[in-house]
């Protein structure tokens, strides 16, 4: 098996499980605006773009409008989440082993870089990752490949050597498309809607996916 010579990480569902502290942004956001959100509702929006759950939940809504809840909903999780984020069992530990075999690392992430930059920081890996793609380094979200291929072109490394860590079906549908391999992490979705992915595993500590990302 051909050894990876970079892994793109998505942030959420991956690298770190932040979904409360986003359902929780979204319920006080839409409280604001007079709409209950259950979790089972917000379950399936995860993943997208603000932009696009916003008009989901509200409707059509002016690109300012938009805009504008986006960032009061980014500024309400990172209140929430600033000294509470805990990676994913294996996470850390995997980032750093690669870090020492020298694969390169980056993150493709529909969330701002601001939530990108404050989560790094309180794991300690703000050095770990040579890139960061976020939500203002690609103007179109996943499914659509460019996230991972602005990744790709960034760190100087051909999609084809490439591996996407990812925990939902639009990352994988994405990184596919990019003409990558794909690790399906099943945290927020079940491993059924992963299949499209070259493995599906539970946790980034099962054995299969460093023997997958280094070729052993």
């Amino acid at each position: 098996m051909k050894a990876a010579t970079a892994v793109l990480w998505d942030l959420d569902g991956v690298l770190v499980d932040s979904t409360r502290y986003h359902y929780e942004a979204y319920q006080q956001l839409l409280e604001e605006a007079g709409r209950e959100l259950s979790f089972d509702e917000f379950r399936g929006l995860i993943g997208l773009r603000n932009e696009t759950i916003l008009r989901r939940l509200l409707g059509g809504l002016p690109a300012a409008e938009a805009e504008r809840l986006a960032d009061r909903k980014e500024t309400l999780f990172r209140g929430r989440i600033a000294g509470n984020v805990e990676a994913l069992p294996g996470a850390a530990e995997l980032v750093r082993r690669l870090r020492r075999e020298g694969v390169l690392l980056a993150i493709v992430s529909s969330t701002p870089r601001a939530n990108i930059e404050l989560i790094l920081a309180s794991l300690g890996l703000a050095d770990a990752f040579s890139v960061v793609v976020g939500a203002e380094d690609a103007q179109r979200g996943k499914p659509d490949p460019e996230g991972f291929l602005v990744a790709a072109e960034r760190l100087r490394v051909p999609p084809a050597d490439c591996v996407v860590l990812e925990d939902a079906p639009e990352g994988i549908e994405g990184a596919k498309a990019a003409g990558m391999r794909c690790i399906g992490v099943s945290t927020t979705r079940p491993p059924e809607r992963l299949s499209r992915a070259d493995l599906v595993v539970e946790r980034l500590d099962d054995p299969r996916v460093e023997a997958f990302l280094l070729g052993s």
